[in-house]
């Protein structure tokens, strides 16, 4: 088993499980022609040289380039798991638009071919795809998010003090950061008792990305926290006692499985991704997406309710251990891998 990754700081780790790393350096966020090739060239080489069986790739850009090298490298199987179709589907700028055309002509050409097959995160991504002549529907897997492994994400009763209300995710724009910014201001300015808290990196990388002068700003208002990247994400969790995700478009954000592992109620968007985890009125509330209006409304009936926190935190805790699991998540991965691996080789045996 062999993974090409870009390593930050778990490199040890990988290697200590028994596997092959190839250390793989790419730009997320460009969209240079010549960096492109280069990335396709990359893997391409590592391909011939490793002669898969199957290669999974993940997001977009990797799903393209990746593809396109494994066409050419000859790979039996191909699978292509998409966690979200991105800020390229999220922006409406000119530029965006016409880059988005010229990648949904290529990713048709390349998700339709007989050897390729597609993990979806949730529904509307999958009907969106197949209505959109990307694939056809027995081309696809719906494998609900990458799991929460739920010993390590563990109810706790809420801390005491203020409720404190946090966003958890890269500080972009199309996480719904400034919205989420917006309604903790109004709020504050009715004079409600509570702490707003945003954790995450910047992303240099995404053209969505919140600058550290505007993080720095906010912070200096008075009324936003801004803790950065932190690791230690059950701690975080914890300190929590509603957990928001304004964002535009997701695939199933890990986020909010960690935060209702927890036990923490959700306020998010109602948009593909936020909805397969958040029922409305269940375990969390959903709001109109860039309702600035709608979310302030639903955070502070949650600040305001202490026992219907409570209720929502343990039906969320139940609903990931249900259908969430990490534990269920790989036994789906692998069983789609061994099914494909099957099929590969039958077909093979009837060419021969």
């Amino acid at each position: 088993m062999s993974l090409v990754t870009r390593l930050d700081n778990h490199g040890n780790e990988i290697r200590a499980a028994g596997i092959t790393v190839h250390e793989f350096q790419f730009n997320r966020g460009s969209t240079n022609i010549f960096e492109l090739f280069r990335e396709f060239f990359c893997l391409y080489c590592i391909y011939r040289r490793e002669k898969p069986d199957l290669i999974h790739h993940v997001t977009v850009r990797i799903v393209v380039t990746g593809s396109s090298a494994a066409c050419v490298a000859n790979i039996p199987i191909v699978t292509n798991a998409f966690t979200g179709l991105g800020f390229l589907f999220t922006s409406q700028s000119l530029f965006t638009r016409f880059i988005r055309n010229i990648i949904i002509t290529i990713l048709r050409f390349l998700l339709r071919r007989k050897n390729s097959h597609v993990i979806l995160q949730n529904r509307d991504d999958m009907e969106m795809l197949i209505s959109g002549g990307f694939l056809n529907p027995e081309q696809v897997t719906l494998i609900r998010g990458s799991g929460v492994n739920t010993e390590t994400f563990k109810p706790r009763p809420e801390a005491d003090g203020p409720p404190v209300v946090m966003l958890v995710a890269r500080m972009l724009r199309d996480k719904g950061v400034e919205e989420f910014v917006e309604a903790a201001g109004r709020l504050r300015n009715e004079g409600l008792q509570a702490r707003f808290v945003l954790v995450g990196d910047i992303d240099t990388e995404n053209p969505s990305a919140v600058t550290r002068k505007m993080l720095e700003r906010w912070q200096k208002s008075g009324f936003i926290e801004w803790w950065g990247r932190r690791d230690n994400m059950p701690e975080v969790y914890h300190q929590a006692h509603v957990v928001c995700l304004p964002s535009y478009r997701e695939g199933l954000p890990k986020v909010l499985l960690e935060a209702a592992a927890c036990g923490r109620p959700i306020v998010a968007t109602d948009v593909p991704g936020c909805r397969e985890v958040v029922i409305d009125g269940e375990n969390g509330l959903l709001v109109p997406v860039k309702d600035v209006d709608a979310l302030a409304d639903a955070l502070k009936k949650l600040i305001e309710h202490p026992e219907m926190r409570k209720q929502m935190g343990a039906k969320g805790r139940a609903l990931v251990e249900r259908e969430f699991s990490e534990g269920k998540i790989v036994r789906e991965t692998l069983q789609l891998y061994g099914r494909l691996l099957e099929e590969s080789q039958n077909s093979r045996h009837c060419e021969g």
